[in-house]
């Protein structure tokens, strides 16, 4: 049975109570009985409102359940009147453009994957958090981007390592052009009076095409270790070493080419999350404490070794101009709360209820955040003092207000600035997708992303219009109009209301 400690009207499972008490306020400015006295406060505000929404969900779902039963016609005309008449679709705002402030480039400015990893498996979140770059020779060579015809040996493939060199050098040659050649035709290069020379095996010297996308070094200027490079604002890295087995081979020196990858992640606590109970929960807090704090190890056996795994270190070049630059060695971290409709009985309200877990995570998700905000951690998640929280399933506007109210809430109860934490609203669910711009306009200040997701956009378009009749099967609704309306939407309605080079437009996964 399950202890808990009463705390105000609330019981919280020990287990949550002393880990918070423990190592999460500690170094917050914030006691241990200021915090469960206005988290009680929020409960009991909030929960109350989550309760009705949901409830209210209900009600349209028995009004759509009915109007289908009773118009096995369908016509479209009569069915819009409906919605409309409903409060299901609602009119569309005036425009509005989003206001968002202090987000991080890699989501304002630079364009690239967005992983999604299961935050209560250290491992993986590590893996997912250090993939902010990557080595394309591994990437080409491990994967079926490039077609080469498979030799059946033990270790190296020389016909597919080949294969690998040409390609990269390829992309060489479309990223980062030369003045006058290939790539491939380089022997040396090397960094004088503050621009990149490169060295021909013919014979002369050539220079990079755009000279500003040149960015740093590492090493000797005549003999660097590596260069760093801009490509749309990503980062491309030429690693140089004549010792290592494969710059042994290439007749410039290049050992690898790193580039920037995976730019944000998303630490998840809902979909691909088992958590079902209190001390599921700690687990799953206790690893987002570590990733904010960046003292977060995973250990393993691979191969019979025990190996460690830790969050990497930024990285260190000189610019063309001789001044210390400072790279990210890690992707931009996001946090995916569970929604509306899941509740957790690791906190019991007055009456022995479960409350939200949604409100639960907001609240803990963000307090652990706040030891980055305060530098607490080895390395600093957010450059412009940001907490980024993704909300998924929510539907409609109603419910997008209620996640900014519940925001405002734990920003005053944490004691950082309105708006420090920013919301991406994920359009999945179709009363979200039909009345997106009036969801974005309820949240126009803390907005940092829209994302569409086919999985779970089908599965509520499926539970939504059961009772109109059977659904195409999922490969032809792949290719359906639906579906790539709703895609196009999404877009159209992040453009409009002002999301270039402030907030991201995002594309959800599908599986194969």
């Amino acid at each position: 049975m399950r202890e808990y400690k009463k705390v105000g009207n609330l019981h919280v499972a020990a287990v949550l109570y002393h880990f918070i008490e423990q190592d999460v306020l500690p170094g917050l400015d914030l006691d241990n009985e200021s915090f469960w006295n206005g988290f009680e406060q929020l409960i009991h505000e909030l929960a109350p409102r989550n309760k009705e929404l949901l409830q209210e969900r209900d009600v349209l779902q028995q009004q759509l359940d009915k109007w289908h039963q009773e118009n096995r016609s369908f016509n479209q005309a009569e069915y819009r009147a409906f919605l409309q008449e409903i409060g299901y679709l609602e009119p569309e705002p005036k425009a509005s453009t989003i206001m968002t402030t202090n987000v991080d480039d890699e989501i304002a400015e630079q364009a690239g994957p967005q992983l999604v990893v299961p935050i209560n498996n250290a491992r993986f979140a590590v893996n997912a958090a250090n993939a902010r770059w990557g080595s394309l020779y591994d990437s080409l060579y491990g994967s079926d981007a490039i077609i080469v015809e498979q030799v059946q040996q033990a270790g190296y493939d020389r016909k597919r390592g080949e294969a690998v060199i040409a390609y990269a050098k390829a992309f060489l040659d479309e990223s980062l052009p030369l003045t006058n050649t290939s790539h491939k035709n380089v022997v040396r290069y090397a960094v004088i009076d503050g621009k990149l020379i490169v060295e021909l095996a013919e014979g002369g010297i050539d220079s990079l095409k755009d000279e500003e996308a040149f960015s740093g070094y590492q090493g000797d200027q005549s003999n660097p270790s590596s260069l760093l490079f801009r490509h749309h604002g990503n980062g491309i890295e030429l690693q140089f070493d004549r010792n290592h087995t494969v710059g042994a081979s290439d007749p410039a020196g290049i050992k690898d080419i790193v580039m920037e990858a995976a730019l944000t992640t998303i630490m998840d606590c809902e979909d691909s999350v088992t958590a079902v109970d209190a001390e599921d929960k700690v687990e799953v807090y206790r690893n987002w404490l570590g990733l904010m704090k960046g003292d977060i190890e995973a250990t393993f056996k691979k191969g019979g070794q025990q190996q460690t795994r830790m969050l990497e270190s930024d990285r260190s070049f000189t610019s063309p101009t001789g001044e210390k630059v400072e790279v990210k060695g890690r992707s931009l971290m996001l946090n995916r709360n569970v929604g509306l409709l899941m509740e957790s009985d690791a906190i019991l309200d007055e009456q022995g209820d479960a409350i939200p877990e949604g409100v639960m995570d907001g609240v803990v998700t963000s307090l652990i955040a706040k030891h980055d905000l305060l530098g607490h951690s080895r390395f600093q998640n957010s450059l412009k003092q940001s907490i980024y929280i993704v909300k998924p399933k929510m539907h409609g506007p109603k419910e997008v207000a209620f996640a900014n109210t519940l925001f405002d809430r734990i920003e005053d109860l944490i004691g950082v600035a309105r708006n420090t934490i920013k919301m991406g609203v994920m359009d999945e669910e179709r009363r979200t997708s039909l009345n997106l711009q009036a969801c974005i306009k309820e949240v126009k200040e803390r907005i940092f992303f829209i994302n569409t997701g086919f999985l779970d956009r089908t599965g509520d378009e499926i539970h939504t219009s059961m009772e109109a009749g059977p659904m195409v099967r999922k490969h032809a609704m792949k290719a359906s109009r639906w579906i790539k309306s709703y895609e196009r939407a999404n877009v159209q309605a992040g453009l409009k209301t002002g999301f270039q080079n402030v907030a991201q437009i995002g594309k959800g996964m599908c599986d194969a």
